[in-house]
Parts: structure tokens; C-alpha cells; sequence
């Protein structure tokens, strides 16, 4: 099963990363002196067709560990914005 979600997700990707539409959004993006990174978030759910009833997502293929927070000054200005602070230590 993990090999299948994988083989989803890069299927998903190529498919995006082939889109005209989306390549031209992301030109003009460009043109008007804008990085732009896309990120998308999918959950993916599955259940046995014999009558199991517990699911298997995505998320649990992948490892348990928990992934490092990175925080760049953009980011910081953003959650300024919003009344969010964060610690240095953090």
C-alpha cells in the first residue's frame, strides 16, 4: 500500500506540474517579481472492499516523526500581522 500512495502522489504532482493553466498563473506571477511555491495538501483515505473497516490514509504510510518548523523573516511578518508571536527559542 505505501508504494500505491506513493505512486499517487507522483502522479498527482506530474499532473500539476504539467498544467498548462497552472504554469501560466504562476508566469505572470513571476513577471510581476514574485517567488512562488506551491504547496498542496491531500488527505487520501482508504477502506478494504471485503468488509474491513479500518481505514488507511496517507499520513500513516508515511513516518511518525515529526517534522522540523522552518520560519523564515516573510513568515514572521506574516504572523506579525495576524498578532502571532513566536518565541526565538522556538
Amino acid at each position: 500500500m505505501k508504494q500505491r500512495i506513493k505512486e499517487l502522489g507522483d502522479a498527482i504532482n506530474e499532473t500539476l506540474s504539467n498544467s498548462e493553466q497552472i504554469a501560466e498563473v504562476i508566469g505572470r506571477i513571476k513577471e510581476e517579481g514574485y517567488d512562488v511555491f506551491l504547496v498542496l495538501e491531500a488527505t487520501v483515505g482508504f477502506n478494504r472492499q471485503d468488509g474491513q473497516t479500518a481505514p488507511v490514509t496517507a499520513g500513516e504510510a508515511e513516518s511518525d516523526a515529526v517534522p522540523e518548523l522552518k520560519v523564515n523573516a516573510q513568515d514572521m511578518r506574516f504572523l506579525k500581522s495576524l498578532r502571532i508571536s513566536m518565541d526565538d527559542a522556538a
